[in-house]
């Protein structure tokens, strides 16, 4: 049963007791668990284990939390982008990720939950957001840096949520992935116009950007395998499709032969090609770092928190207008 490890009441004697389902709950879920297996979609309507719809909940809010605080790393360098060229990319860039946020709000309130539930989430500090936004961008290769990296990141990561069994999920996945594409090779493009055509010191910045951000963009993966109970479960709710080490290792391959294109060096004395597995080696991850910015002490968790709740706050008067608006035009339907 595809809900059995989380679905428990209490444990005597250090062993897990199951919940005793009643016939006809143990027909929904007999069906349910046969509908994962042979592949099929989810849709919201459809009936579902409570623990399935909680872990849908949790990870496609904090993603669209994620869209959306991640607007706030790269949002301060509109105005300081070098040329028209790159303040139109970064804006077009930027908008999409704020799309991003309402697709995936979107799907996650076919689950039940309102959108003002999950920013109220956010805002408390009861729900997450990807760590890799709590890092500072301290100069414009950081731009290039974040679409190349942790954009790539992203999509390694994504691609195979357009094939989560959760239909709304996956529909939405598919045009957010398509332009996260765009995004990664906007980025690319910058660093290797500043690596081709750029000085000694701008080389250098992109080199320096790449040392910040390559070990970061390593933990966006999450957990190594045998540290994450919740993603073996999610796997075989069809939830999430490849596991975390298997999606790390995919984008070392990838990432190194575009560093050799590009001219920079990753920061790991212990990269190397290993020939009998036909991957990249790479070194240890300090996970305590990960686990300290993921329990909200990073560089900049309370001032990437504190930017999101003072532009609610400060945008309720659009909110209260567009309702009052969206009411007057009820009672004139109405009418």
């Amino acid at each position: 049963m595809y809900t059995q490890a989380m679905d428990t009441m209490a444990r005597e004697g250090g062993a897990k007791l199951e919940k005793v389902l009643r016939p006809e709950e143990q027909a929904l879920q007999d069906r349910f668990d046969a509908r994962i297996d042979a592949g099929d979609f989810i849709e919201a309507k459809d009936w579902m284990p409570d623990n399935y719809r909680k872990t849908l909940l949790r990870q496609i809010s904090q993603h669209a939390h994620s869209e959306i605080v991640g607007m706030l790393p790269e949002g301060n360098w509109i105005s300081r982008a070098p040329t028209l060229k790159r303040k139109a990319i970064l804006l077009a860039k930027v908008q999409d990720e704020g799309g991003h946020g309402l697709y995936l709000y979107a799907a996650a309130e076919t689950l039940g939950t309102s959108r003002d539930q999950m920013i109220d989430a956010l805002h408390s500090g009861k729900a997450k957001y990807s760590s890799i936004f709590n890092y500072p961008t301290l100069t414009w290769a950081d731009i290039g840096t974040i679409g190349w990296l942790v954009d790539g990141a992203a999509i390694m990561n994504q691609v195979p949520i357009c094939r989560c069994s959760f239909a709304p999920y996956a529909r939405a996945m598919i045009r957010i992935c398509r332009e996260e594409s765009f995004h990664q090779r906007q980025g690319y493009d910058s660093l290797l116009t500043m690596m081709r055509d750029g000085t000694d010191a701008q080389r250098a910045m992109v080199q320096d950007a790449v040392n910040r951000w390559w070990w970061p963009c390593l933990m966006m993966f999450g957990p190594p395998d045998d540290q994450s109970p919740n993603s073996a479960q999610g796997m075989r709710w069809g939830i999430k499709r490849v596991s975390n080490d298997t999606l790390r290792q995919k984008f070392v391959d990838a990432t190194v032969q575009q560093a050799q294109v590009l001219g920079v060096t990753l920061p790991d004395p212990d990269l190397k090609w290993n020939e009998e597995r036909q991957h990249w080696d790479f070194g240890a991850i300090d996970w305590s770092e990960f686990w300290r910015v993921v329990g909200g002490d990073g560089p900049c968790n309370r001032e990437r928190l504190a930017m999101r709740v003072a532009a609610w706050e400060e945008g309720a008067w659009v909110r209260e207008a567009a309702l009052a608006h969206a009411r007057k035009q009820s009672m004139k339907e109405a009418a």
